[in-house]
């Protein structure tokens, strides 16, 4: 049970803010498709700047991917900043596959979440939006 009395595997999004949520999310994943994983960032915050004002569940799960992805983002860029140093190889080899697999396990675990009406916590955030 949640503190308002929820049990923890209640929805706390209406059915209509279920596909823009995870829109959100799945939208990191199609940019990293599309951009080599470099522009992964853009699609949760063309979602947060249209849903910012109008949906909470949709801004948090915008904000969330976007802030997440740019933990990761970061993690990348020190990998391969590691990487061309040559003798920290195996640190920004080590770097990249985190970074790489985080992006993918974490945006299906919250466009799957966001699917069913629930919130995804991410790991690694550079909390820039809210």
């Amino acid at each position: 049970m949640t503190q308002s009395g929820l049990p923890d595997n209640a929805p706390v999004a209406a059915p209509e803010d279920r596909t823009p949520a995870a829109l959100a999310h799945a939208s990191s994943l199609i940019a990293m498709v599309i951009s080599a994983g470099w522009l992964s960032f853009v699609g949760p915050l063309i979602m947060w700047v249209l849903y910012k004002d109008r949906s909470p569940f949709v801004r948090q799960a915008a904000a969330g991917s976007f802030n997440f992805n740019l933990g990761l983002w970061v993690m990348s860029i020190v990998g391969w900043i590691f990487i061309l140093t040559v003798i920290g190889i195996p640190i920004g080899a080590v770097l990249l596959v985190v970074s790489f697999l985080g992006q993918i396990i974490g945006h299906i675990i919250g466009t799957m979440r966001a699917t069913k009406g629930r919130t995804m916590g991410y790991p690694f955030q550079i909390k820039v939006l809210r």
